[in-house]
C-alpha cells in the first residue's frame, strides 16, 4: 500500500510524542517529591554516612552521621561526638539527594540535647558565631543560654580548677565538641 510509510512514520511520532510525555510527567512529579523533601530528613537518611559540614565560623566539621533532632545534628569523629546547631549550618556535602519518609528525626530540640551532654559532666569545646571558642564543663541549661564553667581542656571541673564561668545564648552557638 501507498501510505504504509506514511501510517508507520505517524506511528513512530506518535509515540515518541508519548515518550516525550510520560518523560515530562516522571520530571515534574520528581521536582514536586523533591520540594516536599527537607533537610532534616536528608540528614535523617544520612544516618551513618560520612559528611562534611561548612559552619557560620570555624573549619568544615567532617564526620559520620549519629543523630539528627529538631533543630541539631549529632557527628561522630574518631572520639569525637560533635553537636552542630542547623541554624549554625551554612552548607554539607555528601547529602544523598533522597530520604526515607518512614524515619524520623528526634522530637527534642538543642536545648534537651545540651541538657544530656550537661549531664554527662563531659569536657566540651563550645564554639560560637563570632568564631570564638570556649572549653569547659556545661553547668547549666537555661530556657535560651547554656553556662559553661571554663577549664583547661585536661582537668576535670572542680570549683578549684574552674577559671571562670560563661553564659552563652542557645542562639549564638554553633557547636558543642566532646572526647
Amino acid at each position: 500500500m501507498p501510505w504504509d510509510g506514511l501510517f508507520e512514520d505517524l506511528e513512530a511520532q506518535w509515540e515518541a510524542q508519548e515518550r516525550r510525555e510520560l518523560d515530562a510527567e516522571v520530571a515534574d512529579r520528581t521536582r514536586r517529591e523533591r520540594a516536599l523533601v527537607d533537610l532534616v530528613s536528608r540528614l535523617v537518611a544520612a544516618t551513618g554516612e560520612e559528611i562534611t559540614v561548612r559552619l557560620l565560623a570555624g573549619p568544615p566539621v567532617h564526620g559520620r552521621v549519629e543523630e539528627v533532632g529538631d533543630g541539631w545534628l549529632l557527628l561522630s569523629a574518631g572520639r569525637r561526638a560533635i553537636l552542630l546547631v542547623l541554624d549554625a549550618v551554612v552548607a554539607i556535602e555528601g547529602l544523598a539527594r533522597s530520604a526515607d519518609p518512614a524515619t524520623r528525626a528526634r522530637r527534642f530540640g538543642v536545648g534537651y540535647a545540651l541538657r544530656g551532654i550537661s549531664r554527662d559532666r563531659a569536657v566540651v569545646v563550645v564554639r560560637d558565631r563570632a568564631g570564638g571558642s570556649s572549653t569547659g564543663t556545661i553547668d547549666v541549661v537555661g530556657a535560651d543560654h547554656v553556662e559553661l564553667s571554663v577549664h583547661p581542656a585536661d582537668e576535670v571541673r572542680r570549683e578549684a580548677n574552674v577559671l571562670f564561668r560563661r553564659t552563652i545564648p542557645v542562639s549564638a552557638l554553633v557547636s558543642v565538641t566532646s572526647g
